[in-house]
């Protein structure tokens, strides 16, 4: 099928529920799914790792080690990877502490409960800085996406025993819909 001859169209296509891109010539359907973003709460000594983005978006702004997904990984190497890029470390996870659907930017996140392989962190080329917070000090009007937040409470409340089932969104948010507001 050459791109430089197909249209693409949003129609729904027969056998489908919903408008789906699809080429008028030939009708493939190119499939638009949720993105995947892994991550870790990574505790050291009950403090919580935290990274300052330096990338859009939310440049500036408090986030745990975390990304998209790539192709050929498991969820594990994927949150593994982005906690390497972000904060320079080796982690060791502990389960899977949430998972969040958020609907409104197509993402599901799977988010992991995790600590230090090795002592040590740095910013890496994704982050300005990286550091530890108490619980009191972490900068909540400066994280930059509501995920964070939940996914900092869910820690929280889950201590440092055994993980049970994975949380989910927030009664209030259950479809991740709700954008953070402005800083």
């Amino acid at each position: 099928m050459s791109t430089e001859t197909s249209r693409f169209v949003r129609r729904i296509p027969d056998g489908e529920d919903r408008e789906r891109l699809t080429c008028n010539d030939c009708g493939y359907i190119a499939y638009e799914n949720p993105k995947i973003v892994v991550g870790s709460v990574v505790e050291v000594d009950g403090k919580v790792l935290l990274c300052r983005r330096a990338i859009q978006p939310r440049h500036g702004f408090w986030t745990i080690p975390a990304g998209y997904m790539e192709l050929g990984e498991t969820v594990e190497e994927g949150a593994r990877r982005e906690a390497q890029e972000e904060a320079c470390v080796d982690l060791v996870l502990d389960g899977v502490l949430a998972v969040y659907s958020i609907a409104r930017i197509g993402q599901v996140q799977i988010l992991f409960r995790a600590r230090l392989a090795s002592p040590g962190f740095a910013p890496g080329p994704e982050s300005l800085e990286v550091r530890l917070f108490d619980w009191d000090e972490i900068p909540w009007d400066s994280l930059a996406f509501p995920s964070v937040h939940w996914v900092l409470e869910a820690w929280r409340e889950a201590g440092s025993g055994p993980l049970g089932a994975p949380r989910g969104n927030p009664a209030e948010d259950r479809r991740g819909i709700t954008p953070l507001r402005s800083a």
